[in-house]
């Protein structure tokens, strides 16, 4: 079969509503992926959607935090029904092969959790990993908020709410169209110093500095790093970021919010904000997810990113883990 230039399917896209009007939608028999706090999503009805623990939107009107609304997504059912289901650390690597040959897959990961850790280090191993179409974002809470309980994930069908397992949904899509996952990640390495460690981790103590053993804590301290730039690693032709979670300086030791890899170069990047001028894509959106390092970092409320929509996560997924990244998915058809 020929493919031309792609023409857009309708519009599908997000917002963010009140959990009245999620609900109806809800009933009236959709699909969905809705992010928002724990206690709006127990209060959803059963029905065909999955979700993740949010409080931070990029919203119609622009970035907005809030925890009385939930951000709503519509799967267009463009061929057989959705399927939805939990996986453990036993069946994640099977995500890939269980999605449709024709479709795409929406994952939901809470926070530091055991899954979240086992995805980062090791999704792009999993069998037919980068074949089929995935995306998605982790799950989280409020930073400082005393009720905000653990990260989460739910699946609607059945209202069953999970810290430890994460949450999909398969998508079919009929042969005449096809999904397309995009990622915009404005930062790249800068000129200074090249960092490389012996083992993946989401921390690390010591690490190599241009070729020589340092304690990474005592070297961003000394040289007044900016924690909100990541560190950038080229992994073939694609700019991967890893963010600063935080120094324990109890133990000596930096926190990321992903993985680094052992073996591989990494930069602190130049300094660029995100901003809404520079993210444009005239095509239908059907799903997208943008960083709250980035809403936080560049001061999105109230602003918006172009006409990108969706919740604002501790980690982006296209196919692997990222940070720092907008990442989103468009259905195509094919002509001809």
């Amino acid at each position: 079969m020929l493919l031309t230039e792609p023409s857009p399917v309708r519009p599908q896209g997000g917002q963010l509503m009140s959990v009245a009007e999620a609900a109806r939608r809800i009933e009236q028999g959709g699909f969905f992926s809705i992010a928002g706090d724990e206690a709006l999503l127990r209060q959803l009805p059963r029905g065909n959607w999955i979700g993740g623990t949010i409080c931070y939107f990029m919203a119609q009107q622009g970035g907005q935090h809030s925890r009385d609304q939930v951000f709503v997504c519509e799967a267009e059912v463009l061929d057989a029904r959705p399927q939805v289901r939990f996986y453990d650390l036993g069946s994640i690597g099977q995500v890939c092969v269980d999605a449709p040959d024709n479709g795409y897959s929406i994952i939901i990961l809470p926070a530091f959790s055991a899954i979240h850790a086992h995805y980062a280090q090791h999704a792009p191993e999993f069998d037919d990993m980068f074949v089929k179409p995935l995306v998605g974002w982790v799950s989280g809470t409020e930073p400082g908020a005393r009720d905000a309980g653990l990260p989460a994930v739910i699946n609607g069908q059945t209202g069953e709410l999970d810290h430890d397992r994460a949450i999909v949904m398969h998508v079919p899509l009929p042969e005449e169209c096809y999904a397309a996952v995009e990622i915009i990640n404005l930062q790249r390495p800068g000129e200074g110093d090249r960092f490389r460690f012996d083992e993946t981790g989401f921390s690390a103590g010591e690490c190599w500095v241009n070729g020589t053993r340092a304690r990474l804590a005592e070297y961003l301290e000394r040289a007044g790093t900016d924690l909100s730039l990541p560190l950038v690693a080229d992994y073939a032709g694609a700019m991967i970021n890893v963010s600063f979670k935080g120094i324990d300086q109890t133990h000596g030791r930096v926190d990321f919010f992903a993985p680094v890899f052992a073996g591989v170069d990494y930069r602190l990047a130049a300094p660029q904000r995100l901003g809404g001028a520079a993210l444009q894509d005239g095509r239908a959106v059907a799903f997208s997810c943008n960083c709250i390092l980035n809403y936080i970092n560049d001061k999105l409320e109230g602003r918006r990113t172009g006409r990108f929509t969706g919740p604002m996560t501790f980690g982006e997924i296209a196919w692997q883990l990222l940070n720092q990244t907008l990442v989103y998915l468009t259905i195509e058809r094919v002509e001809g």
